[in-house]
């Protein structure tokens, strides 16, 4: 394994914190792993699409970051179709082990080159564990084919031994950020995520296409460390590096290096040694000294460290967005079909259950004839009538009590259809509701509740002859009902309970109230005044209690929805709470790291290096393999041609630069 220093250098303070890191990566994982965003509210979308991309860097980058820190420095390659990417990994290998993307438009293969005594980092699903392995074996011939070890899927990483790579770094090649493929973008994407380092080409040409910049801003975001290579420059094109240069510094990455590779003829499909020289010489420098390869790595960790927690937190609300649309779908159905609750009970109050039929079977059941029109004068006469009509036990039910079960149900019914048609257009017109409704089902009323409700009726009425015998329970109080029957005072406590007419007018009125009043008398003669009303609001309570259980049910229909989705889950305060211990993990992690670098002797400058300026001698080993044309003397990297030096740049690869880059 390579050379590293004291990985994090820390001691035990330092290694426990590092523990306490991984842990807090962990839960932040489970909780985002967790989240679900099924209902499609305005920021449904977008937050599905970070959910997937922290995922990706947790299981592609960070965890597998944590969990090996001594693992190689990964350089991705990115950028546009037809840049140079390939050429240039290949020319600066001195190998092809990549063909070019205008030969492999819509490949899904990224290829990594490493150093063979790497290769057990990479041989296993360490890092991107969606990819299968296919490994190598030599370099390409021209642009035949790689041939391979192991089986090579639609999407693998084929892995590539060379040992011109320094131990300790690794070159990915990834596919074309602007690829006709969609697989092919996306995971170019989540390719440079999972960068310690990325290497970004572009042309003279294209340096200021959009697609670009897209990724250069979400990389800036998460702080990564990012060197960008203009391909294909003119000599005397100076305004490019300029301009680039001002475009970077305007997304936070001014500090990244810049390499001008000219326009030059490919020599057996490559550019020549000295074109990238400079590239090959910086990035052998910087990957293959352990302390630079560390601080790259820490500085590309920490910034995406910061970044997930900041994208979690932003998931947060995403999640209470969730649990609001939740709340507010549910609050539709819970309001209409409470509303068609109070219309049920204001027509069985209001006297409109006494028209029609029921009003009619109540008169022949009591058979007042021509007694109604003088019911107050008669009342003596018609109670006699009733008595004699119900003594020696009348018929089991009425048709009255008949009349009263069809026209309830169809109140009843009525309601609950007019509720399901309301909540199903407000949800229709909800972004959130309407992808849940599927057809026009729950658009009416469920096609048993009609025998739900006869059921329920019957039940009521039941709950209503049940009052009558409790309340006659007493000898003198059965012997009334038994004068009456119990049939005849519980169809007449039922048109009590109906007994209201503020919904009839004109001759119903007095109709309805002659009947509501003849029943009302023929109850006070078995029980008493006080006892008819305590008999009526138990009645009434025992009806609107089965009406409330019916409609609840079928309110149901539209609940199980958002229940069978789980979108009230209150998951924003789990979140949070995971980005909030990550950002505390992370900041003691630094803290221990710094003092314990703080701490560690400055070293002298190793054995070999030069006073007069001139390159200091390289060790050598097997392990210390060099980038081709990293030995050549370069006189500026930024300047081919001879142009003027740039000023000092800041940043740690900058620095980086500045120490490494100009011999």
């Amino acid at each position: 394994m390579p050379d590293a220093p004291d990985l994090i250098g820390l001691g035990d303070d330092g290694t426990s914190r590092v523990a306490e890191l991984a842990v807090a990566l962990a839960q932040l994982r489970s909780a985002v792993f967790d989240l679900t965003l099924p209902l499609e509210t305005v920021v449904a979308s977008s937050a599905r699409s970070a959910r997937e991309r922290i995922l990706d860097q947790l299981d592609d980058y960070l965890l597998p970051r944590i969990d090996a820190v001594t693992a190689p420095l990964l350089v991705v390659v990115g950028g546009s179709t037809g840049a140079g990417k390939s050429t240039l990994v290949n020319s600066i290998l001195g190998q092809h082990v990549t063909t070019p993307g205008a030969l492999r438009p819509t490949t899904r293969s990224p290829v990594l080159a490493h150093h063979p005594l790497d290769a057990p980092w990479f041989q296993t699903t360490r890092i991107f564990p969606h990819l299968a392995r296919a490994t190598t074996v030599g370099p390409l011939e021209g642009d035949a084919p790689a041939q391979a070890a192991g089986t090579v899927g639609d999407r693998s990483l084929r892995l590539v031994a060379t040992d011109v790579l320094p131990v300790g770094l690794a070159i990915l090649d990834a596919p074309d950020i602007d690829s006709v493929v969609v697989g092919n973008r996306e995971l170019a994407a989540q390719l440079l995520a999972a960068a310690d380092l990325w290497l970004f080409v572009t042309t003279a040409a294209r340096y200021a296409d959009a697609v670009p910049w897209d990724l250069l801003r979400e990389g800036a975001a998460r702080r990564a460390q990012v060197a960008i290579v203009v391909d294909r420059v003119d000599p005397g094109a100076e305004v490019v590096r300029d301009h680039l240069r001002e475009m970077l510094a305007e997304q936070g990455l001014g500090s990244s290096p810049v390499f001008l590779v000219p326009e030059t003829a490919l020599v057996d499909g490559m550019l020549p040694a000295q074109v990238v020289a400079p590239v090959s010489r910086w990035l052998t420098e910087t990957g293959g000294d352990a302390a630079s390869r560390t601080a790259v790595i820490e500085a590309t960790r920490d910034g995406a460290i910061d970044d997930i927690a900041g994208r979690t937190m932003a998931l947060a609300d995403a999640a209470d967005a969730q649990v609001a649309a939740d709340a507010r779908l549910r609050a539709i159905v819970t309001q209409t079909y409470a509303g068609s609750a109070r219309d049920v009970a204001d027509a069985t109050s209001d006297g409109t259950m006494l028209r029609g039929e029921v009003l009619a079977r109540w008169q022949d059941f009591v058979g007042t004839g021509d007694l109604m029109r003088a019911v107050e004068e008669r009342i003596g006469m018609v109670r006699d009538k009733i008595t004699g009509f119900f003594r020696g036990g009348g018929p089991a039910e009425p048709k009255v009590a008949v009349a009263i079960s069809t026209n309830l149900e169809a109140i009843i019914f009525d309601a609950a259809d007019r509720a399901a048609e309301r909540t199903y257009g407000a949800w229709r017109s909800d972004g959130a509701g309407a992808p849940l409704l599927d057809g026009l089902e729950l658009s009416r009323a469920s096609v048993d509740l009609r025998s739900t409700l006869a059921g329920e009726i019957r039940a009521w009425q039941s709950d209503v002859l049940a009052l009558v015998s409790e309340r006659g329970a007493d000898k003198r109080g059965r012997a009334r009902v038994l004068a009456v029957g119990v049939n005849g005072l519980g169809a007449a406590l039922m048109i009590v309970v109906f007994a209201q007419t503020g919904g009839l007018t004109g001759a119903e009125v007095g109709i309805a109230g002659g009947s509501a009043l003849l029943a009302q008398r023929i109850l006070e003669g078995v029980f008493g005044d006080d006892a008819v009303r305590s008999l009526a609001r138990a009645a009434q309570a025992a009806l609107l209690e089965r009406v409330d259980r019916a409609l609840d049910r079928e309110a149901a229909r539209f609940v199980a929805l958002l229940d069978a989705v789980g979108s009230g889950a209150p998951v924003g305060l789990e979140l949070r709470g995971a980005a909030q211990a990550l950002q505390g993990a992370s900041h003691r992690e630094r803290a221990a790291r710094a003092a314990a670098a703080a701490a560690r002797p400055v070293p002298g400058p190793p054995e070999g290096d030069s006073v007069d300026g001139e390159q200091a001698a390289e060790p050598t080993g097997p392990q210390q393999g060099r980038l081709r044309g990293a030995d050549l003397r370069v006189l500026d990297v930024q300047q081919p041609h001879g142009l003027e030096k740039e000023p000092a740049r800041r940043g740690l690869l900058g620095r980086l630069w500045d120490r490494r880059g100009r011999a």
